[in-house]
């Protein structure tokens, strides 16, 4: 982590679990925690905060004020309300607005540069950040987007900042990406439990005990997982290198197609990044 990072004071306004994962990992890079500020109106998670070493507050507005990076880590139906009070009691200097870094799903960058507008009508450069759970074992993969004003060293203080808890870090030019983001990586891990829990099924089904179907089925997840991230072949190729001609993999290959294995998930990731852009519509409107 670069000292130009070190030396930012960042506030998060909410205190859940993601806000923890990118806690945790600047922490563990040697970001003074000191120079984190979280607040959250729940006691059992201000606790928990505060188990890192960082400062606590119930205040939104004792947070971000001094800030240079504030992370809106909020639920997104409560969103509008924080900005606006950031916005009118926060943002009192319009020389240096700090930088907004929302991993609130589904606000749009119009709507939070909307809600966060000072009285003098402007408004602070903003990030949008599309994580994921993996992210809480520092395992995440993200997406990110951000606004025309938002400077290069801003961007590439994100990166420093994601880049604790995300292996994977794409930033995308188009903000209607994120949505495709949301379908493949942030909606995605959910996919792969629901592969295993019916890998598990059927492996029960087949006389395996539910114990042994699930170390058996969890394992293959993450050993093929890292087999995709570490080893140069494709997806394709790996799939290739499993299936031998005749065999179980090309009986069980030949299945998924009969099934149209390949409309499915197709049919799934869109139906995600359809109901990302619905909600980003709809909260949007509130």
């Amino acid at each position: 982590m670069t000292a130009d990072m070190k030396s930012q004071k960042i506030a998060f306004i909410g205190g859940g679990n993601m806000a923890g994962a990118i806690i945790s990992g600047l922490v563990a890079k040697g970001f003074e925690k000191k120079q984190i500020t979280v607040a959250e109106p729940w006691e059992v998670n201000r606790t928990k905060m505060s188990e890192f070493g960082v400062n606590v507050t119930t205040d939104n507005i004792e947070a971000a004020t001094g800030s240079s990076i504030i992370i809106l880590a909020v639920k997104p139906q409560v969103a509008k309300s924080v900005c606006n009070e950031l916005g009118q009691k926060a943002f009192t200097s319009d020389d240096a607005l700090p930088l907004l870094v929302s991993i609130a799903a589904g606000i749009t960058m119009s709507s939070l540069k909307q809600w966060s507008t000072t009285s003098s009508g402007k408004s602070p450069p903003v990030v949008r950040v599309m994580p994921n759970t993996p992210a809480l074992l520092g395992e995440g993969a993200s997406g990110v987007y951000a606004g025309s004003d938002v400077s290069k060293a801003q961007k590439e203080q994100v990166t420093a900042l994601l880049q604790s808890v995300s292996r994977s870090l794409e930033w995308v030019d188009r903000e209607e990406l994120l949505d495709a983001v949301t379908a493949v990586s942030g909606s995605g891990p959910a996919y792969f439990f629901a592969m295993v829990e019916h890998m598990i099924a059927s492996g029960v089904k087949l006389g395996l005990s539910e114990e042994q179907a699930t170390k058996l089925a969890s394992q293959t997840c993450l050993g093929a997982g890292k087999m995709l991230v570490e080893a140069s072949d494709s997806p394709s190729q790996l799939r290739k290198n499993v299936t031998s001609p005749n065999g179980t993999t090309q009986a069980a290959l030949e299945s998924f197609e009969a099934s149209d294995f390949a409309s499915i998930v197709d049919k799934a990731v869109k139906a995600a990044s359809d109901r990302a852009e619905q909600l980003g519509s709809e909260l949007g409107k509130q």
